[in-house]
């Protein structure tokens, strides 16, 4: 069992609990997670927390070192955990901070589809999409890719998937950095990343990953709604899966690098998985860039994968993608790291911003933002666990200030996958489910154990907590017709 975490949690409110500076020689910064107080008590429960205070120490560090509420222990950074770097000031930047499946995300697609109209072809459409979607530990894509489109897809992302065929022209303005993120260098990547790469686009992959089919049963806040294209009772899928293992092998390359490069530099920092390298620094750059490359690659990868969900739905409906109104809500990463602007103590600063296990939650005005949300706010897509449906939350200018326009990602683990299986043993997930009102389907009954619903927080509790923080605002709550595992 997990040493319990015993360090000071200042309350500043009821939903933020500050680690003081003094907790912890090193600390540049204070720590602070957003949680409810009933929440703080499981997130003693390993130490998580104290990854926020090492997190503190990192060099450049300012504002403060940040956790969501859906915080639980991850390598170096907390998974939760949010922190910006100041890049002019020597700022690091570390592959801890971002995780090992680097841009893992989460695309929210609509359809103008009712449940009564979807609900009598689950059963045929859910084998449909798994036949046409490859899941699972190691699975292969459906399309092979020579180097040469490889690289493209690393510098174009999903741009370059739509250029073949695989989307709508408009689906890129609805991804964060419309698909590809600049800075992505194909020559930085190793040929162990590529190979592990190459077969992998287009494929879900297992764990948490998983495809959705949804149904909008709540509308909190009907005007941005309708902005934002949805409806109560209206059908969405929701996509989660990332770089797969070629993000994980840039992670993995990187990190060795980096414990190199911070004897160079006179780094010290309280935990080794926290390697790091300034941002501007020659090692910065070369992780920068192979991530970005990673980053694209999930982004075409969610692509290829969005393709398939319309080409099954137009064989179960008979009817063209465009006259069932499939289109991208939007597209968010939860395990990046990203060079923004930000005001700093009055000052506007350019930052490295290192969000692992957390969204982009960015408010109105920002340039960055789809100019049909714009007015708005950032559309912020929340998962739950397989029995709990999802959220879809807005960017708020408080975040702007705060968080760095920063919010929760999901609902955040309280049980280990080994823990999970465990205490699932015996037990048929999928009837339980079924008897739910849930369709699923796997590619392993172990996958199923290992996502029971009670191995997560309630999602509803998380979101509570951003919301009251003031962080996010919740839009719309969608509930779980069918989903697909690997």
């Amino acid at each position: 069992m997990a040493e319990v975490w015993s360090g000071p949690l200042r309350k500043l409110d009821n939903w933020r609990w500050v680690i003081p500076r003094e907790y912890k020689k090193g600390m540049l910064v204070e720590g602070i997670i957003y949680a409810s107080e009933r929440m703080t008590q499981s997130i003693r429960k390993d130490q998580a927390p104290e990854q926020v205070a090492n997190v503190a120490c990192l060099p450049g560090i300012v504002g403060r070192s940040m956790a969501m509420p859906d915080i639980h222990w991850g390598y170096g950074f907390p998974i939760g955990g949010v922190a910006a770097t100041d890049i002019e000031a020597g700022g690091v930047i570390s592959p801890g901070g971002v995780g090992f499946d680097i841009n893992c995300g989460v695309r929210l697609i609509k359809t103008n589809l009712t449940e009564e109209e979807v609900k009598p072809h689950l059963e045929k459409l859910l084998p449909v999409l798994f036949r046409n979607i490859p899941s699972g530990v190691g699975s292969e894509g459906r399309i092979s890719f020579s180097v040469s489109d490889l690289k493209k897809a690393m510098r174009e992302g999903a741009r370059f998937m739509i250029k073949r065929g695989f989307g709508f022209p408009e689906d890129e303005e609805y991804i964060e950095e419309r698909g590809a993120m600049e800075g992505a260098d194909p020559e930085v990547v190793s040929a162990k990343a590529m190979e592990r790469g190459k077969g992998q686009l287009g494929t879900l992959g297992s764990g948490n990953h998983f495809l959705e089919i949804e149904v909008v049963e709540r509308v909190f806040r009907p005007d941005i709604a309708e902005i934002f294209g949805l409806f109560s009772g209206q059908v969405l899928i929701m996509v989660h899966t990332g770089s797969r293992g070629f993000g994980h092998q840039v992670c993995t390359d990187a990190l060795q690098t980096m414990q190199n490069a911070m004897n160079r530099y006179g780094i010290k920092v309280p935990d080794r998985q926290l390697a790091c390298a300034p941002f501007q620094s020659p090692e910065g750059q070369e992780y920068f860039a192979a991530m970005a490359c990673a980053a694209n690659f999930a982004w075409a990868n969610r692509q290829l994968i969005t393709h398939w969900v319309r080409e099954s739905f137009e064989e179960v409906f008979k009817k063209s993608a465009r006259d069932l109104g499939i289109e991208v809500l939007y597209d968010v990463a939860h395990n990046i790291a990203k060079v923004e602007e930000h005001e700093v103590e009055g000052k506007k600063k350019k930052l490295c911003v290192h969000r692992k296990g957390a969204t982009r939650a960015f408010g109105a005005k920002r340039p960055e933002v789809p100019g049909r949300y714009r007015s708005v706010g950032q559309p912020v897509l929340i998962p739950g666990d397989m029995g709990t449906g999802s959220y879809v939350l807005l960017g708020t200018e408080l975040a702007m200030q705060e968080t760095f326009g920063s919010t929760c990602h999901g609902a955040g683990r309280v049980m280990s996958r080994s823990e999970a299986d465990r205490t699932s043993r015996g037990r048929n997930i999928t009837e339980e489910l079924k008897e739910k009102g849930v369709l699923v389907m796997a590619e392993s009954k172990a996958t199923l154990r290992e996502e029971i619903p009670e191995a997560y927080k309630d999602v509803n509790d998380v979101v509570q907590v951003v919301e009251e923080a003031g962080i996010s605002k919740r839009v719309v709550y969608a509930r779980p017709l069918a989903v697909m595992k690997g």
